[in-house]
């Protein structure tokens, strides 16, 4: 009976080792990504859990800027992606990215944004300054690429200390995005990938042209707690599969 019982206890025994063995590998990392990228870093982070089946992907989304404020701080973070060259920039100057070492991985547009209903016809930045327009939500320019990008155009046409009465700044561009699907604004700044997600709210007036393209870099985090799970990540996006899905939801592929 003894030896019956020994028999029966291998087999498990055998099991809960190899339990042991994958809990020891299996490994949970933070991914800081730009709040743009969150319905497609979702799918993306799906894909990854597939693929390394005990793996987790933790996404924290928010403007760029407040994320390098978090890393900065010692947030441990595995992986960022951020939607401007600008902010990685800085990543690589604070010693947190390792110089070189990011990666374009995609593009975007900047557009202006009405209301669905709005009666106001809006065909460049110059009827921005019209009556009919009193309030303009942009990305806070100090800390969000999206505002950097809108600062600067705006700049560029003469426009930019003009507004400033009527500017709402946003904390990143899905609230900018929020302000004008709520028609708490009369017109607003974001991404194109952003504006599509609400096409039953809001209209694109206008593509507006950029003086730098709109190109978002990743990067695995020097201090990173789970490197090789971070370059595993990172690799997917930047695959084929990672490109399809990022398509999935408009944005562009890193070159032209």
């Amino acid at each position: 009976m003894h030896k019956r019982f020994s028999v029966f206890l291998r087999p498990l025994a055998a099991a809960v080792l190899a339990l042991g063995a994958h809990a020891a590998w299996a490994e949970t990392i933070t991914v800081s990504a730009a709040a743009s990228l969150a319905d497609a870093f979702k799918v993306i982070a799906q894909q990854y859990e597939q693929r390394h089946p005990g793996d987790k992907v933790e996404l924290n989304f928010a403007g760029s800027g407040a994320l390098l404020q978090q890393i900065d701080k010692g947030a441990p973070v595995d992986v960022f992606a951020s939607a401007d060259q600008k902010t990685m920039q800085m990543a690589e100057e604070k010693g947190l990215v390792e110089q070189g070492k990011s990666q374009a991985f995609a593009r975007n547009s900047l557009v202006l944004l009405q209301p669905k209903d709005s009666s106001v016809a809006l065909a460049d930045v110059d009827g921005l300054r019209a009556q009919g327009i009193a309030r303009i939500a942009i990305g806070n320019p100090e800390s969000v690429p999206v505002g950097r990008y809108t600062k600067a155009t705006l700049e560029a046409g003469g426009q930019w200390q003009a507004l400033q009465p009527k500017l709402i700044l946003a904390q990143n561009v899905r609230q900018a995005l929020d302000y004008v699907a709520r028609a708490e604004v009369d017109a607003g700044f974001v991404y194109g990938t952003d504006a599509a997600l609400m096409a039953d709210k809001v209209k694109v007036a206008y593509t507006v042209p950029t003086q730098k393209p709109v190109v978002y870099p990743i990067a695995v985090l020097k201090k990173a707690p789970q490197p090789e799970a971070a370059q595993r990540f990172m690799a997917l996006v930047l695959s084929p599969d990672g490109q399809k899905v990022l398509a999935q939801f408009g944005f562009l592929p890193p070159a032209e």
